[in-house]
């Protein structure tokens, strides 16, 4: 009777341990959506740095010819019809 409850027991224990690494919510499906969620997350950041170039597009596209024509005064010297142009020197 003894052996029986112990080789009983041994069984359950080994059963329970199968359960817990292959079974629902075991460890091998905790490992999967673990690797799932770092995927997501990676996906998530990039996504937000995406957004985030994006709005700032949207607002100089909003400034519109503003940001065109500082540009062109900085990078190209041109001055608009009417205006005087002084050159100084340092």
């Amino acid at each position: 009777m003894k052996k029986l409850v112990i080789a009983f027991l041994f069984l359950m224990v080994i059963f329970l341990q199968i359960r817990l690494c292959v079974g629902e919510g075991g460890v091998v499906e905790m490992w999967a959506q673990k690797e799932q969620l770092e995927r997501l997350e990676l996906e998530n950041k990039r996504l937000y740095q995406r957004n985030q170039l994006l709005a700032r597009e949207v607002v100089d596209l909003q400034q519109g010819m503003e940001t065109v024509e500082e540009s062109a005064r900085q990078e190209l010297g041109m001055i608009r019809r009417g205006e005087t142009f002084f050159l100084t020197y340092d």
